[in-house]
């Protein structure tokens, strides 16, 4: 296939990269920063930058971009797009984005489908951009009604090709309201809890618990914004369960309630079992 990749961030730039590694697939990738464009060819991670006469050639189109910006640059570009070709925004929201990408796909004619990569970093750009991102990881794909069964066996053959582990269909709604809680929620959590006064004056007594509290806290404060606020409806919800859950243990501790602090611990030790995962 000829690939298209508009963004080589992170999740772009490792989509090009275990591209080129696992298949033979052709690779063109768009970047607004030069500079990226320059590293991602010299290190073989596309052949060749994404002009206008080559965008109609492509048979699948990754957009990593924020939400904003990928809708802006598929209703641009529509024009330009095969009728025969399928577009997969990777953005980690997914409301906003199909609800005015997928008219924009019907009235040109090509296929469109929302996605969302479960890999990430807490750095970002193409020098952190891995071959190796997605290995083990879960793709989530949001297909509307009446997508046919052989576009969906192709993206499937192509993502576990280049190193997913399986796939998740959603929809766009469930996509987040869930992810509202198992990734944004953990970003604000880790960025409220890394202005202790105390995270300066901590050397020497931090260890992994500190690491896996803060690890996310090294955001990209201009996309998380648009991501927040795209799924401020969902992620204020789960924000005030967990703010209602803090003061639970806040009360046991001002009052010194050994009973209601052992219970809400034990509570939670349970909830994580229930769970499952790492």
């Amino acid at each position: 296939m000829n690939i298209g990749i508009i963004g080589l961030g992170l999740i772009g730039g490792s989509m090009a990269k275990s591209i080129k590694t696992r298949t033979a697939h052709t690779v063109w990738g768009a970047d607004l920063d030069q500079e990226t464009l320059l590293l991602a060819r010299m290190c073989g991670a596309m052949d060749a930058s994404l002009t206008d006469e080559l965008l109609p050639q492509c048979n699948l189109i990754l957009v990593a971009l924020c939400p904003g910006a990928a809708v802006e640059w598929v209703r641009s570009h529509a024009a330009s797009i095969a009728k025969s070709a399928i577009v997969v925004d990777l953005c980690g929201v997914k409301r906003v984005v199909a609800e005015q990408i997928s008219p924009i796909a019907a009235q040109y004619g090509f296929s469109y489908i929302g996605g969302h990569p479960m890999a990430g970093r807490e750095r970002g750009g193409f020098t952190a951009a891995t071959a190796d991102l997605y290995d083990g990881a879960s793709m989530i794909l949001t297909p509307e009604g009446g997508t046919d069964m052989p576009l969906l066996e192709t993206l499937k053959s192509f993502f576990l090709d280049i190193g997913f582990a399986s796939l998740t269909f959603s929809t766009p709604e469930e996509h987040d309201r869930i992810i509202a809680y198992t990734s944004q929620l953990a970003h604000i959590a880790s960025s409220a809890y890394i202005k202790s006064p105390e995270a300066q004056r901590r050397r020497g007594f931090s260890a992994g618990s500190f690491r896996d509290m803060t690890r996310v806290a090294r955001l990209n404060e201009d996309m998380w914004t648009e991501l927040f606020l795209d799924d401020a409806d969902y992620l204020t919800v789960e924000l005030k369960i967990l703010i209602d859950h803090l003061n639970d243990y806040l009360t046991a501790l001002e009052t010194r309630d050994a009973a209601l602090l052992h219970h809400l611990l034990k509570e939670g030790r349970e909830k994580k079992a229930s769970a499952g995962g790492n």
